[in-house]
């Protein structure tokens, strides 16, 4: 039997803005360095992005 509703991405960071805004909030930055943090990681891991900003701290 199919479970209902649609399986939620909490590995990842998009490109979305409200994903962006929510993740700089959480990591006390700026969209913008979210951003540039998940193309200089290559990755849009959130483990990846949030390691790389918690060094940038």
């Amino acid at each position: 039997m199919a479970k209902k509703g649609v399986k939620v991405e909490r590995n990842s960071v998009s490109e979305q803005p409200h994903e962006l805004k929510y993740e700089a909030k959480k990591e006390d930055t700026s969209p913008q360095k979210v951003e540039a943090t998940k193309k200089a990681t290559g990755s849009n891991k959130r483990a990846a992005v949030e390691k790389k900003l918690e060094g940038k701290k």
